[in-house]
């Protein structure tokens, strides 16, 4: 895996999010047909350039939900 790469995956998360108000880990993968390693890179991408908020899911303990920051 390569930045090109991952940079691709960031860019797959971004539009499944962009098209959801919030997604959780499991909806991304779903979404983006991704694996685990890919979509944690792209949030890890997406969170490195602050495009995106990551927080607990407050049903699920093991499970975070992702969505994009607001403009300001």
């Amino acid at each position: 895996m390569n930045t090109e790469t991952i940079g691709m995956y960031a860019g797959s998360v971004w539009v499944a999010l962009n098209t959801a108000e919030a997604m959780g880990i499991k909806q991304l993968k779903k979404a983006t047909k991704l694996k685990d390693k890919e979509v944690f890179a792209a949030i890890g991408w997406l969170a490195r350039e602050n495009k995106i908020t990551i927080l607990p899911d407050p049903d699920d303990e093991k499970e975070f939900i992702v969505s994009l920051v607001q403009d300001r």
